[in-house]
């Protein structure tokens, strides 16, 4: 009896071990705002999460935090990233204002097109010109969404169908576009959309393809406005930032995991995810017969000439930062340019 009991015992305890050798050295914990169905959660952060677990041998867990799970408001990501109340976060840059200057280049009316050379254009362009934008956080990567269009709940077929409705508007520079088109702005991070639309609060919304069908925007407002050539109205900038004090605790194989999989890589990843979330969201924008509309070439340009009034207002903001606007601009389009190509 006293036999089988050691035995018990000891193939307990052997069993406690083998699993504590299993168990990962560290856990992540990632949050965002947005529900898990969602593009990036399901296409993006999902994917990236599996392939550091994997690439650590399980020693990093990643554990997902949606829609603002942790606590706080979309607009407070990037400081909790900072402070480590998460130790990943993935956000909108535009969600705090000013804070981003070099990196609103990427706002700019009709700057970007597709997401995934897009995403790469910014991340060079970040790595290279704005990283003190960065310093409070370890940067994981940067991305931007694919071409920027309108969901309105009344057709827009001209420039002058904005003139005094109220858009929503996801960042400082996409509201002072907005206000250059004749619109009123109305700025609210992305999940207030759709009670804002089913309220009346805004006629439309300015959100890519990928974000309609998480939101059902595609239920709420039928018509969606689109441009001719490869650029979008505008563009939303993202970042998946780090506590910098996790990273620095991660043992050195770790963070090369964590580097490996951060950069370039994730960018592109990131962007790939929305463009393959465009493709869903008109999809089902199409197959709910909803009104898609796309600009001819010279009412594209009309919007274009107005809209580039921005320009010259981010111009003058941020020359009182000490910044040159008119050459972060054009790096930024060289840049867009570059990686299109490819």
């Amino acid at each position: 009896m006293k036999n089988a009991l050691r035995n018990i015992l000891g193939a307990l305890t052997l069993a406690a071990l083998a699993s504590a050798s299993h168990a990962a050295d560290v856990t992540l914990r990632f949050h965002q705002f947005l529900p898990p169905q969602a593009t990036i959660p399901a296409l993006a952060i999902k994917a990236w999460s599996e392939k550091v677990e994997k690439e650590s041998g399980g020693r990093i867990k990643i554990q997902r935090f949606d829609s603002m799970q942790l606590g706080g408001k979309p607009p407070e990501l990037f400081d909790q990233a900072k402070d480590g109340v998460a130790d990943i976060v993935w956000t909108v840059l535009g969600y705090t204002p000013g804070r981003f200057p070099k990196a609103e280049a990427f706002e700019l009316p009709f700057t970007t097109g597709l997401a995934e050379p897009g995403s790469k254009a910014f991340q060079e362009f970040v790595e290279k010109y704005a990283m003190d934008e960065f310093k409070d956080v370890h940067l994981i990567a940067v991305h931007v969404h694919g071409p920027g269009l309108i969901h309105s709940v009344t057709p827009v077929t001209k420039l002058e169908d904005l003139k005094g409705m109220k858009v929503r508007g996801g960042s400082r520079v996409v509201n002072i576009m907005l206000e250059q088109l004749g619109a009123v702005p109305v700025g609210m991070p992305v999940p207030a959309v759709g009670e804002a639309l089913s309220k009346g609060v805004i006629q439309a919304t300015t959100v890519p393809w990928e974000v309609v069908p998480s939101l059902k925007i595609e239920q709420l407002a039928k018509n969606s406005t689109g441009f001719s050539g490869e650029q979008g109205l505008y563009t939303q900038t993202f970042a998946v930032a780090m506590n910098k004090a996790k990273y620095d605790s991660l043992a050195p194989d770790l963070k090369k995991v964590i580097d490996n999989n951060s950069g370039m890589f994730a960018a592109a990843l990131f962007g790939r995810a929305m463009d393959e979330g465009d493709k869903r969201g008109l999809a089902i924008a199409q197959k709910a017969g909803n009104n898609i509309i796309t600009l001819g070439p010279e009412e594209t340009a009309r919007w274009k000439r107005v809209a580039n009034g921005t320009r010259a207002i981010w111009f003058k903001e941020v020359s009182s930062k000490g910044l040159d606007g008119q050459k972060l601009a054009a790096d930024a389009e060289a840049l867009v340019a570059k990686y299109s190509k490819k």
